[in-house]
Formats: structure tokens, sequence, C-alpha cells
């Protein structure tokens, strides 16, 4: 009888943990399938840098300099480098400290918009004694003293004369007088007023009655606000029959000071870039034309530049783009602004 007990008990004791058995599975049939939901993540290592290029930019403020700046870094990530873009705000103190910062960082090479064409000498220097090399694009360095690898911009003085020559086609037999809104820290700048001068003498020479004369040089700063402010102080001295801007920002501020004075449609502004607002103040007839000048193709070929002398190979150490003069007709036939 006790025999007979104790089998019943340990069949009891069997069945009693079949329950726990069971549950078991199922965790490790759970366990099982959330592994085949979340395969492990993929560890392919990314591709290393080659290195990094710094560029201090005039300002991205003007999206003429950003447009640079993405085209630049665009290409250069095609090789196998990174860019840091740095806004200088024209700057040249800021400027300074950015290329000492990667002289710190010990970058591939460095670009720059030179704030100022003569006072950014030293900080290129620096960066020279350092074995680090330096291209610029579009605002050219004139310092004594220093090397620039490469450089690569527009004609500036070409352009210039294509601002003059539409400017004699703008006003006509007549003539009038004319306020240049000027950049004078940028060499680019210096070179586009001198080449439109040259234009406006020549038609001035000999010349009894029609002449354009140049009532006031002033500084827009090359941007919107500035070439407002500049243009309304013009407009309380100078009766205006033209303005000549550097660039659009500043050729867009005077056309709303003039707007304001109830004078946009007598007056006729002269810009200078081709950017996609100038295009379209073309268009609507508040800009009578540009010299256009290509910015993307500034940042393309800079980095090709930079790879080219890191590899040795021969490049042309100063290349300058032809401006082209876009004129509302250009305008009306842009894809770009459809």
């Amino acid at each position: 009888m006790r025999k007979l007990s104790l089998l019943l008990m340990g069949l009891v004791a069997v069945l009693g943990c079949r329950p726990a058995t069971t549950t078991n599975t199922a965790t490790s049939t759970t366990t099982s399938s959330a592994a085949t939901s979340n395969p492990a993540p993929d560890i392919t290592p990314a591709t290393e840098s080659k290195g990094t290029i710094g560029f201090s930019a005039l300002t991205l403020t003007n999206p003429f300099f950003k447009i640079i700046a993405e085209n630049l870094t665009k290409e250069a990530k095609k090789h196998g480098y990174d860019v840091i873009v740095n806004d200088a705000d024209r700057d040249v103190n800021k400027q300074a400290k950015h290329i000492d910062n990667y002289i710190a960082q010990k970058v591939t090479a460095i670009v720059i918009n030179p704030a100022d064409r003569v006072t950014i000498g030293p900080a290129v220097k620096k960066a020279n004694d350092a074995g680090i090399p330096v291209f610029t694009n579009d605002l050219q360095c004139v310092a004594e003293g220093v090397k620039i690898s490469g450089h690569i911009g527009t004609d500036n003085y070409q352009g210039g004369k294509l601002a003059g020559e539409a400017m004699i086609e703008a006003l006509g037999e007549n003539g009038g007088k004319v306020l240049i809104l000027h950049f004078k820290q940028a060499n680019s700048c210096v070179l586009r007023v001198d080449g439109f001068m040259e234009v406006i003498d020549a038609y001035n020479e000999g010349r009894e009655s029609g002449k354009i004369e140049i009532v006031a040089t002033l500084d827009g700063g090359g941007l919107r606000d500035e070439g407002y402010a500049a243009t309304a102080d013009a407009l309380q001295a100078h009766e205006l029959d033209a303005v000549f801007a550097i660039n659009d920002p500043s050729a867009l501020g005077a056309w709303t000071a003039l707007n304001e004075a109830q004078k946009a449609d007598k007056v006729v502004i002269i810009g200078f870039d081709g950017q996609l607002e100038g295009k379209q103040a073309i268009k609507e007839g508040k800009i009578y034309a540009d010299p256009i000048q290509f910015p993307a193709q500034m940042g393309q070929v800079t980095a090709q530049n930079i790879i080219k002398y890191l590899d040795g190979e021969e490049f042309a150490e100063v290349e300058l783009i032809p401006t082209e003069l876009y004129r509302k007709a250009d305008a009306e036939n842009d894809p770009e602004l459809q």
C-alpha cells in the first residue's frame, strides 16, 4: 500500500512539471523570432576621409558665396575630402582667426575669398609657413610676400567693361548722372569699376553734350541694406539718371531706395553677378542688365585644382572666366525663371 502511494505521488510530480516546460519553450521561440526580425546592424566601415579643406567665405549672407561653398563641398567630397565652411562676415580679423584655426587643425588646404585683398596677407603667410596651400576664388589676394597656390574667378575687368557698354546703351545719347555703389575692399570690385570707367571715359572723350557723369561713388558694402542706405543718401544730394552697382544685392538695395522715392521708373540700374534674384529683377524691369558670372564653376574648379596640386599635376594657377551680358530678353527665355 505504501509503495502504491509513493508511485501516485511521483506521477503527480511529473505531471505538475509539464506547464513549466511548455512556458520555457514558448519563451525560447519568441526570442528566436525577435532575433530574426532585428538582424545585426551593418558594420561595414565608412570610407575614411583623405583630409579636410577649410573655406572662409567672404559672407554667406550673399547667395553667391553660398553657391561657391556648396559646389566646393560637393566636388571635394567626390574626391574623398571633407570641407569646413566658415562665414568671415566681411571681417578680415575674423577671417584671419579662421585661418589660424585651420592651421591648428592641420587641414589639407585652405580656400578664402579675401575679406581684404591686402591686410589678409599676414594670416596667409602663417599658412604658407605651416606648409598648407592657400587657394582663392572670386576675390584675389594682392598682399606682398605671400604664396597663393591657385585662383579662379571672374574676368572682372572685362565684366566692368560690359557694364559700361550696358550703361551707354541704357542712357542713350542724352547721357546722365550716375551713382557707383562700390566695395573697395574687394579686388574684384575695384577691377569692375576700373573696367566700367575705361568704357565711360572713352565714351565721354571729345563729347560736347550727352556725357555720362559720375556724380558720386559710395560704399554699398556688396549688401542689400547698405546699397539701399547709400542710394537713399545719394538721392538727397543728386538727381540721378542711373546706378552702377558692383553686385546684385547692392543693386536690389538701390532699387528699393529708388522705389520708395518714387523714382524707380526714372533711374536705370546696371548690376553685376547674375544671381537668381538679380535675373528675376531683370525680367521684372527693376535692373536693366547684369554681366553674369559663374559661382558654381568657381567652387568646382577650386576643388579640382586642390586635388591636382596634391597629386602633383599641372593646372592654371590663375584662371579668369569671362562674363556675359544678361538683359531682359535673356531673362524671358531663361529656364531658371520659368
